[in-house]
C-alpha cells in the first residue's frame, strides 16, 4: 500500500511497470481525498483544491480509457459532506454542473458511458438537469463506464435496498427465502455493475468513509499520500502494477 511521499516526483524511467493486460482490474473505484488540504498547504481557499481536482478527474478518466479499464467510479460527494460550509457546497455543485457540461465532447469522443449513483435529494435542479442530460447523451456509448457517486452513502444505499425488499415481501411479491446476495445486490444503486477490483484512496487516509461497503468486499486496497489534485497517470499506473502483483484468493488458498 506504499506510494511516493506527498509532493515527491517520480523519475518516469523508474516508475513501476504497467500491469499486464490480463491482470488489470475490471473496475477501479477512487476516494478522491485531499483537495482542501492541498489548497490550504498552498495558502489558497479550499475551493481551489476542488477546482484543481477536476483536472485530475479528466486525466485519470482518459488514462483509464487508454489502459482498458472497464469501469471507473469516483467518490465525488458523500452524504456526510453536507456538513461542510454552505459556500463550499454551493461551489461544488457549480463545479459539478460545469464539469458534466464541459466534458460532454470528451466523453463522447472517448465513447465513455456516464452513470450516477446516490440520492438526488438536496442537489440543485440545475445540476441534476446537467447530469441527466449528459447521462442521456452518453447512454449509447460502448466504452468505459464512468460512475460518479454524488450525495452517496453506502449505509443509506444498503438501508434503501433492505427497505425495498421488505416492502415486496410484505406485499407478498417476494418470498423471504428468495432473498439472497444476488437479490440484494440487484436493489443497490450499482445493480448491473461489476464490483470494484481495486479501491484507491488518495491523501493517505486509512478509511473507507462509507463508500461501496457491500461492493468492495474483495477489492484490493491501495492508499497513497498524494493528494487528489496531484494524482497523475504515473500514480494510477503504480496502483495498477501493485494490483497485478497481488495474489487474490477470495477467501481460498493460493494455488502454490
Amino acid at each position: 500500500m506504499a506510494s511516493p511521499a506527498a509532493g515527491e516526483r517520480l523519475n518516469p524511467a523508474a516508475a513501476a511497470p504497467a500491469a499486464d493486460g490480463d491482470r488489470l482490474p475490471r473496475h477501479v473505484a477512487i476516494i478522491m481525498d485531499g483537495n482542501g488540504r492541498w489548497a490550504q498547504a498552498r495558502g489558497l481557499p479550499r475551493i481551489e483544491g476542488h477546482r484543481n481536482g477536476v483536472a485530475s478527474v479528466r486525466r485519470i478518466t482518459e488514462h483509464c480509457v487508454r489502459r482498458g479499464i472497464g469501469q471507473l467510479t469516483l467518490y465525488c460527494l458523500s452524504s456526510e459532506n453536507w456538513r461542510r460550509p454552505e459556500a463550499e457546497l454551493s461551489f461544488l455543485m457549480h463545479l459539478l454542473e460545469q464539469y458534466v457540461i464541459e466534458e460532454r465532447s470528451l466523453l463522447m469522443r472517448q465513447r465513455v458511458r456516464l452513470s450516477v449513483i446516490g440520492r438526488r435529494e438536496g442537489i440543485p435542479a440545475e445540476t441534476l438537469a446537467a447530469l441527466d442530460r449528459t447521462v442521456e447523451l452518453c447512454a449509447a456509448n460502448d466504452g468505459m463506464r464512468l460512475c460518479l457517486a454524488i450525495n452517496y452513502g453506502s449505509r443509506g444505499e444498503i438501508t434503501d435496498a433492505a427497505r425495498s425488499l421488505a416492502r415486496d415481501a410484505a406485499a407478498g411479491l417476494l418470498s423471504p427465502e428468495a432473498i439472497d446476495e444476488d437479490a440484494f445486490a440487484a436493489r443497490l444503486d450499482t445493480a448491473g455493475m461489476p464490483d470494484p477490483d481495486l479501491l484507491i484512496r488518495t491523501a493517505g487516509e486509512m478509511r473507507i468513509s462509507n463508500f461501496l461497503l457491500w461492493q468492495i468486499s474483495y477489492a484490493e486496497i491501495w492508499v497513497t499520500p498524494v493528494a487528489w489534485p496531484d494524482f497523475e497517470e504515473r500514480h494510477l499506473d503504480e496502483a495498477l502494477a501493485a494490483f497485478a502483483s497481488r495474489d487474490r484468493r477470495f477467501g481460498g488458498l493460493s494455488p502454490s
